[in-house]
């Protein structure tokens, strides 16, 4: 098997530049971005990172929506250089205060693109709805009501996870649909279903099999719990699933804490009746295979809304970017590929499945090759 050859990001740089390639100012905007959100570091990686940037002041903002306000923040730059960006995060408990998503923004702003990331009530609690397209597009229309946020009159979307393909949802609705300048969809979804249904069986839509990511099943039993006991064990047992994902999130930052939190969810399985109890054991014993067993029979009822799902709602008129990892285990980059073909007769598409990418997460080690495409993903992005 020929081995592949992986450079940093800093290595890739200096290879591009002795091949004797021009990078022109937009791309060269795009690298910089790449090397902050890698955060790389060393003087080479460092000086090109600071391209084109500058300092930003960061706000907590309420958002008026349907569904009520929602807590938002604004990431604005000193010397503004871009559209505003509309950030939503994926699903996660710390929601705009989780690291990786205040990074990101940061990483944006200074690039000179005012950042919003408003913080929609369903991803804090694991939950997947039709509220989160809602609130998605009010927390969009408020900010085009703020010409000192939007003197264009256009903004874009970004949405990472589950909310990239929400966030195409939103951007085709009649409300936005000629006032998105563009939309990106990071390790999204094309048909909540299909996804719903590779997390439960292992199968993604193709017929290739992959071992899918635990947490992906045990965010669906979040949403279905009510269909599978009783009424009063759905709060108890949501209760216990959310103790063991925010102990799962912990081990990327604090191993002692996650332990003490794992600990937590299996006392709170011993105090469940059944089938809670149950249900609960084989979250914390991370039983992919049983519960997608007893999760499938509801999966088509749990995502038939389509507003839940972009090729089951009307296209964007703004051109689309799909980013995706090619060894996605939480959403398959099939459905990036699906997507793109549903869209295409409608609107612009550009479409980037990578190896650099895991689940919406850039890694550090890169080929040179499929960097500089990186690049000039983000460039075109970027520059839209």
């Amino acid at each position: 098997m020929k081995r592949r050859t992986r450079w940093s990001l800093t290595a890739v740089l200096s290879a591009l530049l002795l091949s004797g390639l021009v990078l022109l100012p937009p791309e060269l905007r795009g690298l910089s971005f790449m090397l902050r959100a890698a955060g790389l570091h060393g003087t080479a990686a460092e000086a090109l990172a600071r391209f084109d940037t500058g300092p930003f002041t960061v706000s907590d903002l309420s958002v008026p929506t349907r569904h009520g306000p929602v807590r938002a923040r604004l990431y604005q730059p000193a010397e503004r250089r871009g559209r505003l960006i509309m950030l939503t995060s994926g699903v996660h408990a710390a929601g705009i205060d989780e690291p990786r998503l205040v990074k990101l923004a940061g990483d944006l702003a200074t690039g000179g693109h005012p950042v919003l990331t408003p913080e929609p009530p369903d991803l804090l609690r694991y939950e997947i709805t039709p509220r989160l397209t809602d609130v998605i597009e009010d927390a969009a229309l408020w900010a085009l009501g703020q010409p000192a946020l939007v003197p264009e009159g256009k903004l874009d979307l970004f949405g990472i996870s589950f909310s990239g393909g929400l966030s195409v949802v939103a951007a085709g609705r009649p409300s936005l649909r000629d006032r998105v300048a563009a939309v990106l969809s990071f390790g999204g979804h094309g048909e909540l279903s299909r996804v719903l249904s590779f997390l439960c069986t292992g199968v993604q839509s193709d017929g290739v099999r992959r071992k899918p990511h635990d947490y992906g099943v045990v965010v669906i039993l979040l949403s279905a719990a009510e269909r599978l006991v009783p009424p009063e064990q759905v709060e108890p047992l949501r209760k216990g699933v959310r103790t063991f994902l925010r102990a799962s999130h912990l081990t990327l930052v604090d191993g002692k804490q996650a332990a003490a939190t794992f600990e937590e969810a299996r006392k709170q399985e011993a105090e469940l009746p059944e089938p809670a109890a149950t249900l609960l054991h084989l979250v914390n014993t991370r039983d992919v295979a049983a519960l997608g067993t007893r999760l499938l029979p509801l999966v088509k009822d749990f995502a038939g809304d389509p507003s839940l799902s972009p090729e089951r709602s009307p296209a964007p008129h703004a051109p689309v970017y799909l980013l995706h990892g090619v060894d996605d285990s939480v959403i398959p980059a099939i459905e990036s590929t699906l997507l793109a073909r549903a869209l295409e007769p409608f609107t612009r598409v550009h479409l980037r499945a990578t190896p650099l990418i895991t689940h919406a997460e850039m890694d550090r080690e890169v080929d040179a090759l499929e960097a500089l495409r990186l690049v000039r993903f983000w460039s075109g992005l970027l520059g839209e």
